[in-house]
Formats: C-alpha cells, structure tokens, sequence
C-alpha cells in the first residue's frame, strides 16, 4: 500500500489550481468513477429484473377458492375466515389483478429470465474479450431498459410477449457480470481487488431499494408505472456510462499520469496489454480445478441467496403474516444492510492480505465459508424459531448480510487464478452457479406446493443447508490463489512474472508461483 500513499500524497493534491467543475473531475481518481460505475450499474440492472416480482402481485388476478379449512396452528396468525379475510383484509384494489394468469403461467414469466440468463454467460465472456467491456455493459443495460418500458404494452397482447421481453432481458443481463470482471484485471491492482469487488453489491441496493419503491409506486400510480420507471432509470445510467467508462487506463482520455503509472505498474505483472485479441483458452478452463470448485462452491451461495430473494416473501406472508407493505420493506432492508457489510467485508479481506496476517487463499476460503456455511445454518434456525417475530428478523438480517463475503472469497478468486481471462472464467463459474436461482425457487415450490405450513417451511430450509454445506467442500478441496498458467497464452509471460506481488499469492517465506495446467502436467 505504500505505492497508494504515494499516489495520493503527490503534488496534484497538495496543491493546484483554481477549483473548476472539470478540475474537481480531474481530482477524482478514474478508478473511484469506474467502481462508482460498476456500483450503479448492477444497482440499475437488478431493477429492472426484480421490478417484476413486485409488480406480479399487482398485475395477476388471484385464484379464486372455496377451501375455508386454513391450518392456523402452522402459522403466526389465526384467520377467522379465510374467504372473508381474502375479500376485506388481503386483496386491495390495487392489488385486485387485470389478468387471469394462473400460477404456472406467473411462474413461467419469472423463470423465464433466468433460463436465458444463464445461457448468455458463455456468450458474454467471449464477446467482451471481442467487443470490450464499455460496449457489451453499456449494451446490455440499453437492451434491458427498452424491454422494461415495452413490458406494460406485451402484458396487454399476451403473456408470451411477457416471456419473449424477459427472456431477452435475461439474455442481455447475463452478459454484465462477464464484461464487468473482464474490466478489473486491466484496471484494479491485486491489493485493491477485494474492496473494488463491494461495488458488485450495488445490486444488493438494487434489491433493497426495488421491492418498497414498487409498492409505493404501485400504490399511488399503478403497476404500469413501475416498468416505465425503472425503464427510464436504465437509460439515463447509459449516458453516464456512454461518456465516463473506458476498457484500459491507457485509453482514458482524463485519467491522471500518477494513477496511470500506479496502475500500470500494479497490473503489469499480470495482464497483457489489452486482451481483446487473445484466444480464450475454453479447454484449459473447463479443465480447471480451481475454475470449477468456483461454480460449484458459488451455486450453494446463490442457493442460499435465492430463497431469500423469491420464495422469501412469501413465507414472510404466509407463515409470518406480514401485510405486502410490510412484506416489501422487510424484504428489501437487509440487502440495503449488505452493500454495506461488503464493503466491511472487502476492506478486512484486504488487510488480511496486504499485512501478510493470512495468505491470500485462506482469506479466500474463509470468507466463502461466512458467505454460505454459515447462512446455510442460520435459515434452518429460522425455521424453528417458529413465530418468535423479532428473533426470525434478526437472524434474517444477519444471514443476508453474511452472503456478501463472498465478494471477497470465491467472487474474488476469480480475478486471482485469470487476470487476463476473468470474464471467460466467471462466465464458466456463472453458468453452473447461477441455475441455483432458478432451482432453489423451484425446489420451494414444490417443497410447499401442499402446504405453506411451518413444518414445509423447514423442509425448504434444510435443504437449503445441505445445498450450501456439501458445496463449499469443493472449494475447501480444491480452492487455489495461484495465477494459473493458462492465463498466460502460449506461455508469454510478462517480465518479472515471478517477481508478482506477494499479497497476491502467499507470505513472503513462500514465493508466488504459477501453476500449470492439467494439459501440461500430464
């Protein structure tokens, strides 16, 4: 860190000229914009794919029932009459529904983003090695924002012009994570990773800010307006991302000659030049232990993540007895609450390694650990603290946060083992981890397909922990922090390789290394 403080105590802060608006642009460093960038950027994208799960219960008729025989003893609520409570105290009319869409056809139109979400990630790293991450980011955020203001009139024409816009805007979204991981390895030194990787968790604010900001919106305006907001948003970020995001520090038309050097020397060890043109080395990722103990250790943390996100709401309602109001501030407080233990989470890491007080892959492993083994324990704590209300929040508050520490675990060991290839790689590691957020949903559902009884609940819970243990052993086995050899194309290394910073890999009694491939070892 002395290289930092040496960038930030030179003369440019010390002294200047007259304060301009474009000087106090200049004093800016171009790493804060792009982490402000990347920040806003995920907290824009994951409102415009969650503003549905909201705005459903506006849009969709609720099915009607003559079943009066509710299991109070299940729940945290007695219900006199159910039909009654239905008519008066449940559905308001704003929440009535314009369309008869059954619960499959809901499901079908939620699911469908993540399936084609999926399906892009491979898509999306090799394009952003192609096209740059300034074009396939700023692109897919355009993409997604039209879909978003042209979702109120496919409602009107048919639910399958529902399915058609969120699947491309799953299409389009799963190309953000890719492009933006490709970016980090040319512009963030290795001491710095972990704290840039918290601007990841805008998300987290996108989810905290959408669910209550819907129903406010929903209640004043109507669920149309929804869309049309979050549209909006989508595009007015673009502009800020049109004019301030550039793929390298070389190519920055405003970026300081200090930060320049202090990047460039930070980064020059690993990465080489502007990887655009470099072949992706698909067999040696697919190959790659480390590589693979990533998706599979990551897939119980998005399992986690997700029973939270989707099926959490409802056993806010229907077990704990929460109003929709309530439901969506309750629901989106505590990834409010987790940008904020990233960045605490992020900056711990850091120190961890730059002070050489643990090497770089037990921080690794550590912090994947609080990020699933320990939420994995706390939801089946959950489901027995039974109808103990402030209990069950604290303990949900605490879990979610506790899932951002793998910002500075496995997230991040990505950029460690492929500075060149991060984008080809989380691509590989997101298209495995990411069907957990379909199949964590669909696994709640038909858990409590039956029932929403406390006893379904946590059976959805123990599952939930079982997923999230058993993988995190992969990434105990498996884990690694070495640069791996196949980050290097044709074996080029770039000069002093060997000579790599030593927070990056080990303590300074053990040099860092690159490891070989498979290919190469046998």
């Amino acid at each position: 860190m002395d290289e930092f403080q040496g960038y930030e105590e030179s003369e440019m802060y010390k002294k200047g000229p007259p304060c301009t608006l474009r000087k106090l642009g200049d004093m800016i460093p171009a790493r804060v914009v792009l982490y402000l960038l990347s920040f806003s950027g995920f907290l824009v994208s994951f409102m415009m794919r969650t503003d549905i799960n909201i705005a459903m219960v506006a849009m969709a008729k609720l099915p009607s029932t003559s079943d009066n025989d509710v299991a109070v003893t299940s729940h945290c609520y007695t219900i006199v009459n159910a039909s009654h409570t239905e008519n008066t105290t449940v559905i308001r009319p704003e929440e009535a529904g314009e369309f008869t869409w059954s619960p499959a056809i809901q499901s079908a139109i939620l699911s469908s983003f993540y399936w084609c979400y999926i399906l892009s990630q491979m898509i999306g790293g090799v394009l952003t090695q192609y096209f740059g991450t300034k074009t396939i980011f700023g692109g897919s955020q355009v993409v997604t924002a039209v879909c978003s203001l042209l979702m109120p009139s496919a409602a009107e024409i048919h639910y399958g012009a529902m399915i058609a816009l969120r699947s491309i805007q799953g299409i389009a979204s799963g190309l953000t994570w890719p492009a933006m991981y490709a970016v980090i390895g040319h512009w963030i030194p290795p001491v710095e990773r972990s704290r840039f990787m918290s601007s990841f968790q805008g998300f987290s604010i996108g989810i905290g800010l959408t669910y209550p900001l819907c129903a406010f919106i929903i209640a004043h305006f109507g669920w149309r307006t929804v869309f049309y907001t979050t549209g909006s948003i989508g595009l007015i970020w673009c502009i800020f991302w049109y004019f301030c995001a550039f793929d390298t520090p070389a190519s920055h038309p405003r970026i300081s000659q200090p930060e320049l050097r202090y990047i460039q020397e930070g980064v020059r060890n690993q990465v080489l030049g502007s990887n655009q043109d470099l072949p992706v080395p698909w067999k040696s990722i697919l190959t790659s232990w480390p590589a693979w103990s990533i998706g599979v250790t990551t897939f119980g943390r998005i399992w986690v993540h997700y029973v939270f996100i989707i099926p959490g709401p409802m056993y806010m309602k229907t077990v704990l007895g929460f109003s929709i109001q309530a439901n969506g501030i309750l629901s989106g407080a505590p990834f409010i609450c987790s940008y904020l233990s990233s960045v605490v989470f992020c900056y711990v890491a850091d120190v961890l390694v730059t002070r050489q007080i643990m090497t770089l892959l037990t921080v690794r492993k550590i912090f994947t650990a609080l990020s699933q083994v320990v939420p994995g324990i706390l939801v089946i704590l959950i489901g027995y603290l039974g109808c103990d209300i402030i209990l069950v929040l604290v303990v949900w508050f605490i879990a979610v946060t506790l899932i951002t520490a793998g910002y500075a675990g496995a997230m991040a060991n990505i950029v460690d083992i492929a500075p060149n290839f991060a984008g080809p790689v989380l691509a590989f590691a997101q298209t495995i981890h990411m069907t957990a957020s379909f199949l964590s949903p669909i696994a709640a559902g038909l858990l409590t397909q039956e029932s929403q009884s406390l006893d379904a609940w946590r059976n959805v819970f123990a599952v939930t922990a079982g997923v999230s243990c058993i993988t995190y052993i992969a990434y105990q086995v498996f884990g690694s922090a070495d640069i791996q050899a196949w980050n290097y194309p044709d074996q080029k290394y770039p000069q002093s390789v060997q000579e790599d910073s030593r927070p990056l890999n080990e303590s300074p009694r053990k040099k860092s290394r690159i490891v070989p491939s498979q290919a190469e070892q046998t």
